[in-house]
């Protein structure tokens, strides 16, 4: 049997040196996005790719995604990952790091592009919906040719998108499970110590799926946060020129920016507050959920268990705490979709004293509301989130149990009350332990 880690195996059975590796990844991060914005971008045109001239207008459609600019990208970012994964693979070889190291650099690559196609699409509006207006308000002054171009470039983002998109979720899914059979190995090799823990068999089967799927959805759109936010927050000061003033803040640098962020802090401290009882009924619904389907299999082979008494008496305390959960995401729900709801409104809003003054156009209001969705999206990660960080939540704290058991440490508190009143005879949910 091998010696247990000291980082969570939960980590340690797919990544190198867990800790030490995602601050690794978080500091070359940082260097990398640093060193581009602070000379990076410009070394392309020692190679006959450097970046566009000040001022120039944006390249409208799919032929953006492989002129010079795009393209010393796709080199800077890959060098710059190989680097890091020849270090690991010096530093700490793993037998995961192929899948854990470049897989999670094409995650970030896919992930970085479906930013540039949202950016590609929002350039777009601009001079579309400018089109539109024009066609609208002087009469013959717009081709039908020039109308059906416009929506073709439309349809050429979208395909790349679409494509792009579902080649992305094919790999994700081949990744994960490649994560759940690194856990899997990981935990089968200490059965000896994990089989006594209530619910075991189910931790090892489902959990350890759940986990790195949940895992890495979660970091994904974190990551997808923090560069939409790189991509657009400029966007958005940009098109903060064009605004006027604030409904009653009246007029203050960079409105729009700020407006967003205020905004969306709002939604994030609500959620959190509202929604801070539901990780702990989570977790215990597993639990009920666990003891119920263990007896039931206890029933297959043993004729004297799974007795409709006890059957009962299991699913009361399964349909008791699921009512106790309905009861608790009713509130949390109204705040969440009354809030997600006035979101829609909310850039629209903003905006008024400059639509009534009459001093930007059609295609500037769909690039600013286009902005500002995507900043607001991006600082609302908690908020779009929650449901799936409780989710997330509770499922450590059930392998949290295996990660205590394996590294010889007391089991925590809740397993160790749980198992102390079912060996007293006492129905451990009687009192809930959470």
């Amino acid at each position: 049997m091998p010696e247990p880690e000291k980082d969570p195996p939960v980590f340690v059975s797919f990544f190198p040196r867990p800790k030490a590796f995602f601050l690794s990844a978080a500091a070359w991060a940082l260097v990398v996005v640093l060193s581009w914005f602070f000379g990076g971008e410009e070394l392309g045109a020692v190679f006959g790719m450097g970046p566009a001239a000040a001022g120039a207008d944006p390249i409208i459609g799919v032929d953006v995604f492989w002129s010079a600019p795009f393209l010393w990208f796709y080199l800077y970012f890959w060098v710059a990952i190989l680097l890091f994964y020849l270090f690991w693979a010096w530093y700490a070889p793993h037998p995961w790091q192929g899948w854990s190291v470049l897989g999670s650099g094409l995650i970030l690559f896919i992930t970085n592009f479906s930013v540039q196609v949202q950016i590609a699409v929002n350039n777009w509006r601009g001079p579309f919906y400018d089109m539109i207006q024009q066609a609208l308000t002087t009469k013959g002054s717009v081709t039908p040719g020039a109308l059906y171009t416009g929506t073709f470039d439309f349809l050429g983002l979208a395909l790349v998108g679409v494509t792009v998109g579902v080649l992305n979720l094919f790999f994700v899914r081949h990744y994960i499970f490649r994560w759940r059979t690194a856990m899997n190995d990981f935990y089968v090799s200490y059965w000896l110590r994990l089989r006594h823990i209530e619910g075991a068999s189910q931790r090892v089967q489902e959990d350890t799926m759940r986990f790195s799927t949940t895992v890495q959805g979660l970091g994904v759109n974190f990551i997808d946060a923090v560069m939409t936010l790189i991509a657009f927050l400029p966007v958005l000061a940009l098109l903060s020129a064009s605004v006027t003033a604030l409904p009653i803040v009246g007029e203050i640098p960079y409105p729009l920016v700020f407006a967003a962020i205020a905004w969306s802090l709002f939604g994030t401290l609500l959620l959190a507050i509202v929604g801070v009882k539901l990780p702990g009924l989570e977790f215990r619904n597993q639990r009920v959920e666990a003891a119920f389907r263990k007896e039931l299999v206890f029933g297959e082979d043993d004729e004297t268990r799974a007795q409709p008494p006890t059957l009962n008496e299991l699913f009361r305390n399964v349909r008791r705490n699921y009512f106790r959960l309905y009861f608790h995401y009713v509130y949390f729900d109204v705040a969440r979709y009354l809030y997600l709801q006035a979101d829609v409104i909310v850039p629209t809003m903003l905006m008024v004293p400059t639509i009534a003054a009459g001093v930007i156009t059609f295609g500037i209001f769909q690039r600013i509301v286009g902005a500002f969705v995507q900043v607001t999206s991006s600082f609302q990660y908690l908020v779009n989130s929650w449901p799936t960080i409780v989710e997330l939540l509770s499922i450590y704290k059930r392998l949290r149990a295996f990660e205590a058991s394996i590294g010889g440490e007391p089991l925590p508190e809740i397993d160790r009350r749980y198992l102390e009143r079912a060996r007293a005879g006492i129905d451990p949910e009687d009192q809930p332990a959470a």
